[in-house]
This record gives C-alpha cells, sequence and structure tokens, in this order.
C-alpha cells in the first residue's frame, strides 16, 4: 500500500515542484527565443555595401529592432506625468494672471475670463468621465480646485476689501472645503476629498484668531479640530481622505494638548487651572472615543494611554496650585493609582492595557523624580573622606548635603518610592516576570528607606543606625531568600549588593566622628564576617568584611596617632587572615574574592609604608611572607613568584636604608636561596634544564658583579669574581652542567680581559705602527687557510655544549 503525505505536507510538494517547472520553463522560453533570433538573422539578406552597416555586425532584423526600441516606461506613467505638468502650468498659468495682468481688464472683463475659466474647468471633468478619460479629468479638476482659490483671493480684492483678512480666509476655506468635498462626492473625483478634509482644518483656527480668542479659546479650538478629524478618520473609507485626517488631527490634538497642559501648570490659581484640565480631560475623552472605534489595536492602547497622561496631567495642574509643592507627585500618583480601577471596568481590553501603561508611565515619572534625592544620599557622604573627623553634624542632611543645597520638595520622595515599589510587589504577583518585578521593588523600597532620614532630617546618630539596621535587614532578606528558593536567587543576588552599597555608605557617612567611624567599622566587620559563614553568600560578604577590616586598621592606626607607615603594620592583618581563610575554603567560590581583597589590602600597606624606607623593606617582608605561605597551596604554586620578588626587594629596600653600596650584598642573598630551590627541584625532575634551575640564580650575582668589576680600580672585586667564576665554570665541568659551565668561563673570560687590557695597551703603544696591521693579516691568513678545519672544530664544541644538561 502507498503511504500518502498529509495534505499540508503534499500541498508543500506540490508548490516546490511547480515552482521548479515555471524554472524550467523560463530557461527553455529564453533559449527558444535565442534561436528565433538567430534562425532570422541568419535568413535576413545581407545590407550592400555603402549603406553604413558594418560586415558583422549586430542584425538588422525585427528581433534586433524589438530589442533595440524596448521601451524604458510604461504608457500610463507617460499620461500620468503629461497630464501632471499640464495641471501645474495652467495652474501656474492662471496665478499669473491673476497677480500679474489683473490690472489690464476692467471689472466685467475680469470677472468673466476668471469665472468663464473656473466653470470651464469645473464641468471639463464631466465630460472627461463619460468618454473614460479618468486621468484627465483628474488632472482638470486639479486646475479646477485651484482657480476655486483664485476665485476666493479675487473676490476679496474686488467685492471685500474692506473685510479682515484672517476672518474672510476662515470663511473662504469652509466653503471651499464644502465645495471641493460636494464636487469629488459628486463626480467621484480622486484628489478633492483630501484637500477639502486638509482645508476642513483652517476654519476654526482662524475664525478663532480673527475674532482674539486667548490661549484657553484657541486651546478649545484645537482640540475641537482634532475631534473632527478623527471622526473623519474613522468614518473615511478612501484611505488618502483617512491619511489627511489623521495627519491633521493627530497635529491639530498634539499642539492643543501641549497648550493645554502648558496652561494648567502655569496657571497661578486654582480657577484657572481647573479650565485648564477641563480642557485635558476633553483632549482624553477625544482619545478614548477615538480608541474605541480604532480598528487597530495598538493604535487603540497608544489613544488610551495618550488620554490616561492627559487626566493625570490635568489633575497635577490642579494640585501644584491647591496643595504644597512636596505634595503634587504623590498626588499624581493617586490617580494614575485611580487609572489602574479601568481593569475591573467593561471597556474594551485595548483601551484598560493603554490606560494601565499610562498609570505605569506615571510612576516611571515619579521615580525619576526622587532620583536627585537618592542619588545625593548615596554619593554625599563620600564628602566626608576629604575632612575626616571633622565633628559630628547636627541631622543626617546636613552630613548627606555638606555645603550642598538639598533638593526642594524632598520631603515626600520616601512615600513616592515606597508606593512604587509597593504597586510592583501586588502586580508580580500576576506576571510571569515576577523574579525580574520583585527585585525593581527591592531597589525602590531601599532607595525609599535610604532616604527617609535625610527626608525626614532625623539626627545624625538616628541615621547611622538606621543605615546599620538597613545593612541587618538585608543580610536578612539574602538569607531568607535563599532558603525559600534552594539557590542564590536574584533577589538574594540583589539584597547582597545592597547591603554591600549601604554598608560602604554607612562607613563614610560615619566619616564625621571618631568614636561613630571605629564603632561602624567594627559593626560592618562582624557582620559580613557573621554573614560569611553561608557558603552561597562568602564570595560577597568574606571580602566587605576584610575590606571593612582593613579600613578599621586604618582607623585604629589614625586613632592612635601612629604614622601612616606604622599603620600599615596593622594592616598587614588582613592579608594575613585572608591567606588563611583562603587556605581554608581553598576551591570554592569564595576564594578568589577573598585572596583579591587580601592582595588589595598588602598593596595599601605598601601605600602607606612608602615614605618610611625601613619599614618599607619590614612591609615588603612580610607580604612576601603570606606569599610564600599561600604559594605553599599546590593550586597555588604562580603565587611563589611574587613572594620571589617581594623577599628581595625587602632586603634591597633595606639596604638601600643603610646606604650600602656594594652590589653583592643585594646579589647574593638572592643567589643562595635561589640555587637551593633550583637544585631541590632537579632532584624532583631530572627534565629541568640547568638554565631553569641555575640560570636566574648565577646571573643574579655574576652580571651586577661583572659590571660593577669593570670600572672599579682596585684589584680585590676582580679578584674574588674570578674565583668565582673559576669555581663555577669547574663544576659545570665536573657536572657536565651547561648553565654553569657558560656563565662562569663567560664571566671568568671577561675579568681576565679587564685585567690584561691595561698591559695590552701599553704592549700595543710599544710596538711599530707596522706590526698591527701586519699581524692582523697574518691572522686572517691563518684563519683563511684553516676554515674548514674550524668549522668542524666549532660544531664538535657545539655537540660538547648540547650533550650537557
Amino acid at each position: 500500500m502507498t503511504n500518502l503525505p498529509p495534505p499540508a505536507e503534499e500541498l508543500r510538494i506540490l508548490d516546490a515542484e511547480l515552482r521548479q517547472l515555471d524554472l524550467r520553463r523560463a530557461v527553455l522560453l529564453r533559449r527558444r527565443a535565442w534561436l528565433v533570433h538567430t534562425l532570422r538573422a541568419a535568413a535576413a539578406p545581407q545590407p550592400a555595401q555603402g549603406t553604413g552597416a558594418a560586415p558583422g555586425g549586430p542584425p538588422a532584423g525585427p528581433a534586433a529592432g524589438a530589442a533595440a526600441r524596448r521601451p524604458e516606461t510604461t504608457a500610463p506613467g507617460v499620461q500620468n506625468v503629461l497630464l501632471v505638468l499640464g495641471g501645474v502650468l495652467l495652474t501656474v498659468a492662471a496665478i499669473a494672471f491673476t497677480l500679474v495682468s489683473w490690472g489690464h481688464l476692467g471689472i466685467a472683463g475680469r470677472s468673466l475670463v476668471l469665472g468663464a475659466l473656473t466653470v470651464g474647468a469645473l464641468g471639463a471633468p464631466v465630460t472627461l468621465l463619460r468618454r473614460g478619460l479618468r486621468a484627465t479629468a483628474e488632472a482638470v479638476s486639479g486646475l479646477a480646485t485651484a482657480l476655486t482659490v483664485l476665485d476666493a483671493y479675487a473676490l476679496h480684492e474686488v467685492a471685500f476689501t474692506g473685510a479682515d483678512g484672517v476672518g474672510y480666509a476662515a470663511a473662504a476655506s469652509a466653503v471651499l472645503a464644502a465645495l471641493w468635498a460636494a464636487y469629488g462626492v459628486r463626480l467621484g473625483l480622486f484628489h478633492p476629498l483630501p484637500l477639502a478634509v486638509a482645508t476642513a482644518h483652517l476654519p476654526l483656527l482662524l475664525w478663532a484668531i480673527a475674532v482674539g480668542a486667548g490661549p484657553l479659546p484657541l486651546t478649545a479650538v484645537l482640540l475641537a479640530t482634532a475631534a473632527g478629524g478623527s471622526a473623519v478618520a474613522l468614518r473615511a473609507v478612501s484611505a488618502p481622505v483617512r491619511v489627511v485626517a489623521v495627519v491633521g488631527a493627530l497635529g491639530t490634538g498634539a499642539v492643543g494638548v501641549l497648550s493645554a497642559g502648558w496652561l494648567c501648570w502655569s496657571a497661578s490659581d486654582p480657577g484657572s487651572a481647573a479650565r485648564a484640565a477641563a480642557l485635558l480631560v476633553v483632549a482624553a475623552a477625544v482619545a478614548l472615543m477615538t480608541g474605541r472605534f480604532v480598528p487597530n489595536r495598538e493604535v487603540a492602547v497608544a489613544a488610551a494611554a495618550a488620554a490616561g497622561l492627559c487626566l493625570v496631567a490635568g489633575s497635577a495642574g490642579v494640585l501644584r496650585v491647591s496643595v504644597p509643592g512636596e505634595w503634587t507627585v504623590p498626588g499624581c500618583q493617586l490617580f494614575a493609582m485611580l487609572l489602574l480601577a479601568a481593569e475591573r471596568t467593561s471597556l474594551p481590553l485595548p483601551l484598560r492595557q493603554g490606560l494601565v501603561r499610562a498609570a505605569a508611565a506615571v510612576q516611571g515619572f515619579a521615580v525619576l523624580w526622587a532620583v536627585p534625592l537618592v542619588a545625593g544620599s548615596v554619593l554625599g557622604p563620600a564628602v566626608q573622606a576629604v575632612t575626616p573627623w571633622s565633628g559630628a553634624p547636627r541631622t543626617v542632611r546636613d552630613a548627606v548635603f555638606a555645603g550642598v543645597p538639598a533638593p526642594a520638595h524632598a520631603s515626600t520622595v520616601p512615600l513616592v518610592l515606597a508606593v512604587v515599589a509597593a504597586a510592583l510587589v501586588v502586580a508580580g504577583r500576576r506576571t510571569p516576570r515576577r523574579p525580574a518585578v520583585m527585585v525593581v521593588a527591592l531597589v525602590l523600597g531601599w532607595a525609599a528607606v535610604l532616604v527617609l532620614p535625610v527626608a525626614l532630617q532625623l539626627p545624625y546618630t538616628a541615621g547611622l543606625v538606621a543605615q546599620a539596621a538597613m545593612v541587618v535587614a538585608a543580610l536578612g532578606l539574602a538569607v531568607r531568600s535563599d532558603r525559600a528558593d534552594g539557590g542564590t536567587s536574584p533577589l538574594a543576588l540583589t539584597a547582597l549588593l545592597l547591603a554591600i552599597l549601604t554598608s560602604v555608605d554607612l562607613a563614610l557617612l560615619s566619616l564625621a566622628s571618631e568614636s561613630a567611624t571605629i564603632g561602624v567599622l567594627v559593626t560592618l566587620t562582624v557582620l559580613f564576617g557573621a554573614a560569611g559563614r553561608r557558603p552561597r553568600h562568602a564570595p560577597f560578604t568574606v571580602p566587605a568584611a576584610l575590606a571593612h577590616a582593613t579600613a578599621l586598621a586604618c582607623a585604629l592606626g589614625a586613632s592612635a596617632g601612629l604614622r601612616p607607615p606604622h599603620t600599615a603594620l596593622l594592616v598587614l592583618v588582613v592579608p594575613a587572615v585572608a591567606a588563611l581563610i583562603a587556605s581554608r575554603s581553598s576551591g570554592s567560590r569564595a576564594t578568589v574574592p577573598v585572596e583579591v581583597a587580601g592582595a588589595a589590602a598588602g598593596l595599601l600597606a605598601l601605600a602607606l609604608a612608602v615614605p618610611d624606607p625601613p619599614m618599607l623593606a619590614l612591609v615588603l617582608s612580610l607580604n612576601g611572607v603570606v606569599a610564600a605561605a599561600t604559594a605553599l597551596r599546590p593550586e597555588r604554586r604562580a603565587v611563589g613568584w611574587a613572594a620571589a620578588v617581594l623577599l628581595p626587594a625587602a632586603a634591597w629596600v633595606r639596604l638601600a636604608a643603610w646606604e650600602v653600596g656594594t652590589p653583592e650584598a643585594y646579589t647574593l642573598p638572592v643567589t643562595g636561596p635561589a640555587l637551593v630551590v633550583g637544585y631541590l627541584r632537579r632532584r624532583r625532575d631530572t627534565a629541568v634544564s640547568s638554565w631553569t634551575a641555575y640560570g636566574p640564580g648565577l646571573a643574579a650575582t655574576l652580571v651586577p658583579s661583572l659590571l660593577a668589576a669593570w670600572d672599579d680600580q682596585h684589584w680585590l672585586r676582580p679578584l674574588l669574581l674570578g674565583v668565582a667564576a673559576l669555581a663555577v665554570t669547574l663544576v659545570g665541568a665536573r657536572l657536565r652542567l651547561q648553565a654553569p659551565l657558560v656563565l662562569g668561563a663567560g664571566v671568568l673570560a671577561l675579568v681576565a680581559m679587564h685585567e690584561l687590557a691595561p698591559y695590552l695597551t701599553q704592549v700595543v703603544g710599544a710596538l711599530p705602527r707596522w706590526v698591527p696591521p701586519a699581524l692582523a693579516g697574518l691572522v686572517l691568513l691563518v684563519l683563511g687557510a684553516t676554515y674548514e678545519h674550524r668549522l668542524r672544530d666549532a660544531r664538535r664544541l657545539r655537540e660538547a655544549l648540547g650533550r650537557l644538561r
């Protein structure tokens, strides 16, 4: 039995096969056309000589002529261009006649000529439509509409010369709009209706300007015009009419709404604000009605959102002049909350969604209004680091905004942020994006609590206690979120980060008082240290505890009157503790953050000890000890390089402090341990090269001593260096090690040359001048004669060195 595919699959297969057949048919048709052209060209008579056709040129058959005369445009396109161009030229001619040649005719002649042209232009499309010439009728009707505008202008210049120009323009635009609409509907023409709709937006506005209406009536006229345009856009069948009506309604409506909003927010008394707010309510009603009947869902949502914003803006304008300034934004929030009640009404779904979006936008604007106070509360305490322990201020606001004016109307900022946070918590229960919404709500709630002491101008001590309580609450929330979710949730991570940020802000804020600084840093160190017992939180809390401990060490040193280099010894306790913690939590996620925090504390200790070289040497050595202890762990062997740098650097700094100028005092302490380490490494791994094991240690002493001996005028240093180089060379030869042999022999040879240089100079000075060139020539002859032999010896020497380890 044959298994037939499903209908959808069979339809897809058939469509694919039909497309292949169409492609094959097109290829065959092109091939057929080429063959026909070739046969016709072969059958065509050859042109006679002298006719101008070149032999072998393109064929002159019908096919070739058709290809050469292929049209580049369509007949309707040519027709439209000609008709439009003709209509434009006739319109220009009519305008020129009206404006330039008008004065050469009498009143009767003027009326007769222009009237005859207008009547003819208006009547000609009737005859053209009967004969099926619609495009020509459209072009002539365009000329007729232009002539009617000229008729209106001429009528004002002849019969209504005393009439106000703006008022006459209002009446003329109304009459022309009605005339063009009736003309277009009666004849079924294309362009008069959009032109009538566009002109219909002018009469009311021009009439209001003519009668000297104020801003409020003008705004009402704009909104009324927008309402009419919206009605036309909803009921129009023709697409061009809808487009013109929509553009006009949006333009006049936007200008009207902006004007009403400006009048509402600039009003000086509740009555004026209420009248402007009434216009915004009208605009909202127009937008809602438009959104109710518009077929497009997105447009309906946007219209409802605009309506909601208009309602809130109107209520905010009335509140601004009716209540104290700090309650304007909370009032806007309240009205935005009322818009949410639309979800329980029978309004269409797009309108309800638009109103909800408007409410959300208002809440977003309210949060933006609160940003300056929040940013000042977070960043302002950093100013205390410039003048620490200058004295506790009276209130928290004085400590946060020291020397800077606080934002105006800030007392209700905590309420605004709390309302938005509560709204998000309620909305988060019904949305699939609950984790993200809850994170945003947590951040806003934290901001509300953070700015509460500043907004209420609490005493300085109360503000410190409040922020410490925030740190405890954030850490507790992180623990609770982890227990509820069974893992490190986004909410717990956000709570941890907020706790750390609050602790930094609290530490900076406490710098105004010495006792407050020490007490706060002790508390924060203990809190984050205790929180670090939870493995999930340790990557964040333990480094934070170490950072606060570092600050505490600096504060204790300053409180005890210690100089910064001596304070560095207290700071070094932190790297030691960090190394101990990292060794106990090796392999966990907290290991690297803890080590980074300890390294940062060690660098701070070095920076503090720089002014005192002896203390710097001690700090370097202690850091080296910590690094060496860390390198004992198998996964941290690379830290041994840091210890190898820090410990010699400590010795060198100490020698420099003692004003020791002998380089061997700096290099020998490095060479001895380096050679021991190299020896132990080669015992464990025989494949290690002698250059890796002994090269750095030997070079650390031999090279600096050689440079010093080259300029040394005494005999002791070269003698000792030569003896040492000879010993190294002999050891390398005895043990067949390449690095000691090459380094020792090279240094010994250079020391010998240095010692023989004065005698060679004396000998050269005593010889005749012809001796050096002669000796050089002799040497070149000998080298040339034995070149091949020397090359073989050089290869043997290289191979012998290569066999060494």
